[in-house]
């Protein structure tokens, strides 16, 4: 099972490579968002997208409600382990 964890573009990086800085859960990472990019998605309306990260890959976009749900629910997972 692979894990996907929400993150919000805060900046754009380097637009040649297509990568990004996440803030995911209050920490800053740089990710490829190529994944998401497209003639409708173009690289400068990527920042402050709610994004599905994983392995280092922005894998798709989010509503901020979605990330929300899902990172309470990451929340609640790591208090029961």
């Amino acid at each position: 099972m692979c894990l996907g964890i929400p993150g919000q573009i805060t900046e754009i990086t380097n637009r040649e490579h297509q990568l990004a800085m996440v803030n995911i859960g209050g920490v800053q990472r740089q990710v490829n968002i190529a994944c998401i990019i497209d003639e409708n998605h173009p690289i400068d309306a990527c920042v402050n997208n709610w994004v599905l990260v994983h392995v280092g890959f922005a894998m798709n976009r989010l509503d901020e409600q979605e990330a929300a749900e899902t990172l309470q629910l990451l929340q609640e997972l790591a208090l029961t382990e």
